[in-house]
């Protein structure tokens, strides 16, 4: 990947930077990262680009068809993120500033290339009539018919260690429906908040709780297949 940093520093025609939004509002670490950016510190940006490259193409994947979009979408993203780093004003995270960028740009991207999920599904949980564990789990009186496989010996945390089961979670993350898969690779795999994912993707918060659900059922299957697997 190949971005020149444009020149960021202050003009005589720029807007004044001294008390602005960016540097009065944002995490003093952020606020600092901006303010090198807006410098035209390129260090400061490659930086950036090492953290976040390869987080932001997986989010991109969620609604596009492929890694070469993806890759396109985030370069967009990124030259996005440098001319509008003056708007920006620190009302939430830095990351999730680029990530509200990435998401805008993979959706409309995605919207119109007819390779990813409607805006509409990401609209109404409610509306997908999917259920979070299979019925066939349960008996006529709701108790289990086939109960949750038990890690026994190996926590979750012993089990992630496994390459293989990395592997797995990949491959079940990859397969999750293109809402889902967003929820959790915001909420789980880059850790971001509630309220900013339902900021980010344009979600109800009953609807974020739905999908996130869903998604980790999913991938709670997946580990219970491969669990018992193991031990047959």
């Amino acid at each position: 990947m190949s971005i020149t940093i444009p020149a960021l520093s202050p003009s005589a025609s720029s807007p004044r930077q001294d008390a602005s939004p960016a540097t009065s509002a944002a995490h003093p670490e952020d606020a600092a990262l901006v303010g090198r950016l807006l410098a035209g510190d390129e260090a400061a940006f490659a930086g950036l680009v090492e953290q976040y490259h390869g987080r932001l193409v997986r989010l991109a994947l969620a609604f596009v068809a492929d890694r070469a979009t993806a890759e396109e979408v985030v370069q967009d993203t990124w030259l996005a993120m440098l001319t509008g780093l003056r708007s920006f004003e620190g009302r939430s995270g830095l990351k999730t500033w680029i990530f509200s960028i990435l998401t805008n740009r993979a959706k409309t991207r995605g919207h119109r290339e007819k390779s990813s999920v409607p805006f509409s599904a990401f609209g109404d949980g409610h509306t997908a009539h999917e259920p979070a564990v299979a019925p066939a789990r349960f008996t006529a009186a709701g108790s289990w018919s086939a109960a949750p496989e038990p890690w026994i010996d190996e926590t979750p945390e012993t089990l992630l260690l496994r390459g293989e089961v990395r592997t797995l979670i990949e491959r079940a993350i990859a397969g999750l429906p293109p809402a889902q898969r967003a929820v959790l690779t915001l909420r789980d795999v880059e850790g971001v908040a509630s309220a900013d994912v339902c900021n980010i993707l344009g979600i109800r918060e009953t609807n974020q709780r739905v999908l996130l659900h869903r998604a980790r059922s999913r991938i709670r299957a997946a580990l219970e297949q491969h669990v018992r697997r193991d031990r047959c």
